[in-house]
């Protein structure tokens, strides 16, 4: 063994701590760049509340300005083979051979940020996970590790992301094992459990440590309230296959189009700008109003409103080419599926249903769940984001039931979906991974 490879374990211990560092202090920067641009702009912490004190002139105007930077962006990282996006990072971990640029990552970021800042309706998340994933390449690169460990970095700095995007270190765990490998593998445990430890602790350290959308505290006093629950895993499913056609309906009609770089983000912009001039609750990626609908403080007939609203602006914001994610817009979606639901039961059948708010939680969980495939993932994620461990049976229980309906509607989730539409594809059996090329890649 030659001093080069005895040496290669130190070198991947530093690079995972640095990884861990980066990712933090990346996803810290991020939205406290926000948050100061905006009080320094406005007076206001957070894009909903900078959008309702503008003009509604303003309102229609900002978000396509801020979505043709991110289309230049774009346009501009388009120059570089890169990978880029969930289904890339699952692509390098799995199979090694897809390179993540962090000049893409950059770009793609950055333009995120011009189009959240702007009022776009868009995930704030999607960037802080994928720079993560690609930290572990840049970093493995600079280092010079082998294939394998670049992969388990690429992994743990995507659990670092998600951490540091969310606050929830078990989640960003089952992020990683469930969507991005689809397998356990110990090699790629250990590292993301540090890796995940140190972003999380850095996070919390400068934005605070309670859960995000704050402390809850819903119970469940009966097996009525059990089974009600239920229900809720069936909208969830459904509502997730409803919004994953219409961003995969949004994506063929911008195609169609025929608008160029940077122009066609812009065009998405507008669109969201003429919602968010009559709505701006629409503007950001969902955060402010889902906390509202799980304090029970808005009407049915508002959140039916918001939904259908943010559905269709973050559908022109993403499917237009504005980067950034739709990970906090399904939260919405899902928590507001929920509180509908819980509505109904609670008009039809009175108090003896449960607070409303415990069903807008695991309708979160639910649409997350569909979506990713990944139910283990979405019922931690909803426990961690809430810290309320009295509904962890109806989150389980919806959760597997979205999962299951959502499988049965269409194979894939959302990043599988992604990948199979690059010719790369693969199914999990007991036996383990089984690689699916289709038929798009072996052509000529």
């Amino acid at each position: 063994m030659d001093g080069k490879s005895s040496l290669e374990p130190l070198r991947f211990l530093a690079g995972l701590l640095a990884v861990a560092l980066v990712s933090a202090a990346f996803a810290v920067l991020f939205r406290a760049s926000l948050a100061f641009v905006l009080g320094y702009a406005v007076g206001e912490g957070d894009v909903v509340s900078a959008m309702r004190g503008m003009p509604a002139w303003m309102r229609l105007l900002l978000p396509p300005a801020g979505a043709l930077l991110a289309g230049v962006l774009a346009a501009l990282a388009a120059r570089v083979p890169s990978g880029h996006g969930v289904g890339s990072v699952m692509e390098a971990v799995v199979l090694g051979r897809v390179q993540l640029s962090m000049r893409v990552t950059l770009l793609k970021s950055l333009g995120s940020w011009c189009a959240i800042a702007t009022g776009g309706s868009i995930g704030r998340e999607g960037p802080l996970i994928q720079f993560g994933g690609a930290a572990g390449s840049f970093v493995s690169e600079r280092l010079g590790l082998s294939l394998e460990r670049t992969r388990i970095l690429i992994a743990a700095g995507t659990a670092a992301g998600f951490a540091a995007a969310y606050n929830t270190p078990f989640a960003a765990i089952l992020f990683v094992l469930e969507v991005v490998t689809g397998i356990v593998v110990l090699d790629t445990i250990v590292p993301a459990f540090l890796a995940t430890v140190l972003a999380t602790a850095i996070t919390r350290a400068l934005l605070g440590e309670g859960p995000i959308y704050g402390a809850r505290a819903f119970t469940v006093q009966s097996s009525v309230e059990l089974v009600a629950h239920a229900g809720v895993g069936v909208l969830g499913a459904l509502a997730a296959q409803g919004f994953m056609r219409l961003l995969a309906l949004g994506e063929a009609l911008f195609a169609r189009s025929k608008v160029p770089l940077p122009w066609r983000p812009a065009l998405g912009g507008l669109v969201t700008g003429a919602i968010v001039a009559a709505l701006p609750d629409v503007a950001g990626n969902g955060y402010e109003p889902l906390n509202d609908v799980l304090d029970a403080r808005l009407s049915a007939g508002f959140v039916t409103i918001l939904l259908i609203a943010k559905c269709v602006a973050t559908t022109s914001s993403v499917s237009s080419g504005s980067p950034g994610g739709v990970f906090t817009p399904t939260l919405l979606l899902g928590g507001g599926v929920g509180f509908l639901y819980g509505s109904a039961l609670g008009y039809l059948f009175g108090p003896q249903v449960g607070p409303v708010g415990s069903y807008a939680l695991v309708g979160m969980a639910a649409t997350t769940a569909a979506t990713t495939h990944a139910p283990l993932m979405a019922a931690v994620m909803a426990f961690e984001l809430s810290g309320d461990y009295g509904v962890v049976l109806p989150l389980m229980l919806a959760t597997a039931i979205a999962t299951t309906l959502s499988r049965a509607m269409r194979k894939d989730s959302i990043y599988t979906a992604e990948l199979r539409g690059r010719g790369v594809g693969w199914e999990l059996t007991l036996e383990g991974r089984r690689m699916i090329e289709s038929r798009s890649r072996e052509m000529p």
